[in-house]
């Protein structure tokens, strides 16, 4: 993945907030788009663009095209700071490989410990049980 390629990639478009805020949000575009086609990106390889597209499929359009938003600040400029880094973290995060699981068996004295304890438990429910005059 190259970082550098693909923040030039990223495109950007201010809109109005929503919410309350009175007369300013009405007059100033502080909330961020980012928007980016992981399809048409060069900085990254066939191999990163399908597992993004496997790993963050809730969070892209029918185009190939992820979009975040951020309204967290009332600064346009820190908004855009702001959906960057998350951007990059959410990327960093779908291309991380999950190490491969190795499956183990349980130690011998695992097995008996649970055995014991399972006949403790099995012999407590027994003598609560009413006695058996046979």
């Amino acid at each position: 993945m190259n970082q550098e390629q693909i923040q030039r990639e990223l495109e950007f478009k201010a809109i109005r907030s929503s919410g309350a805020g009175g007369q300013h949000v009405n007059k100033v575009s502080s909330k961020v788009e980012l928007s980016f086609s992981i399809l048409l990106s060069d900085g990254l390889s066939s191999l990163e663009k399908e597992r993004l597209l496997h790993k963050l499929g809730t969070k892209i359009t029918k185009d190939a095209v992820m979009v975040l938003q951020c309204d967290t600040s009332r600064s346009q400029h820190k908004n855009k700071q702001i959906v960057v880094k998350r951007f990059f973290e959410l990327v960093q995060k779908a291309l991380k490989v999950p190490k491969k699981r190795k499956p183990t068996k349980p130690s011998k004295a695992a097995v008996e410990k649970r055995l014991k304890l399972k006949r403790k438990a099995s012999d407590k429910k027994v003598n609560r049980q009413k006695p058996k005059w046979d």
